[in-house]
């Protein structure tokens, strides 16, 4: 999967996990928003839609977009 079906799946409301340096992360989503979730000590980041999240949601302070050839499925 390339980075823009990741985002284009997302979009349409998939949930997926995916690591980055060994730790794994959730973007998920409920009745409230979405959400970009690190497990290990649940810190999570809350955006009103996909586009939000892709725009303002950071891993170590960059955005998952720069980080993409890091995340592993």
């Amino acid at each position: 999967m390339d980075y823009n079906e990741f985002v284009e799946r997302v979009g349409w409301g998939e949930e997926f996990f995916f690591y980055y340096k060994n730790e794994k992360y959730w973007i998920s989503r409920n009745e409230h928003g979405l959400y970009l979730t690190r497990e290990r000590d649940s810190y999570y980041q809350a955006f009103k839609s996909s586009q939000d999240l892709f725009l303002n949601g950071t891993i170590d302070g960059k955005p998952i977009k720069d980080l993409w050839n890091l995340i592993e499925f």
